[in-house]
């Protein structure tokens, strides 16, 4: 669980309206729908002054939406970040990531599509984002997404997609 506030002042409308969120004991919380704002606040926290921080993150998280192959209520998501990088190095950073997230797809599905310049969805992202998809997913086809926030860059795989893209490519390792 986290504090909602985290979502309402970070991610957006769709995330908000897609949140499992209550009161308890007079503390607004939801359960968690991504991870990248979680990371976003850690970037401006804890590790504001450390300089440049590499993490990853492997986590579930929740959305009230309608199911459908490839996009569940409940579902994996795995992440790597950039946190706090120079403004310098954000091009070099961002290359690093697209080639990271190509090695870790290309295992499973071999046949993905990368578009490295995007309009993501989430209100956080302040540059163009970049996908990585599968044609053999149908409506639900993206894989990865990622892009540059305030203080930092990464991406998330949907771990569920990905898993449903190596099945149909008959890659599972």
């Amino acid at each position: 669980m986290e504090p909602a506030a985290i979502y309402a002042s970070r991610a957006g409308s769709e995330i908000l309206g897609q949140m499992y969120a209550f009161t308890i004991r007079g503390r607004q919380l939801c359960l968690r729908p991504e991870a990248t704002a979680t990371c976003q606040l850690l970037a401006d926290g804890p590790l504001r002054n450390r300089g440049e921080t590499r993490v990853w993150y492997e986590t579930r998280c929740w959305r009230y939406e309608t199911p459908q192959q490839g996009r569940y209520r409940e579902f994996t998501q795995f992440g790597v970040e950039i946190l706090n990088p120079r403004a310098q190095d954000l091009g070099r950073r961002r290359r690093e990531l697209i080639e990271l997230a190509e090695r870790m797809i290309v295992p499973f599905e071999p046949e993905y599509r990368l578009a490295p310049q995007v309009k993501r969805g989430l209100a956080y992202y302040i540059q163009d984002g970049f996908e990585i998809t599968s044609p053999r997913l149908g409506a639900q086809q993206q894989l990865l997404g990622g892009g540059g926030y305030e203080r930092g860059i990464g991406f998330a795989i949907g771990v569920d997609r990905l898993g449903l893209a190596a099945q149909a490519a008959k890659t599972v390792p």
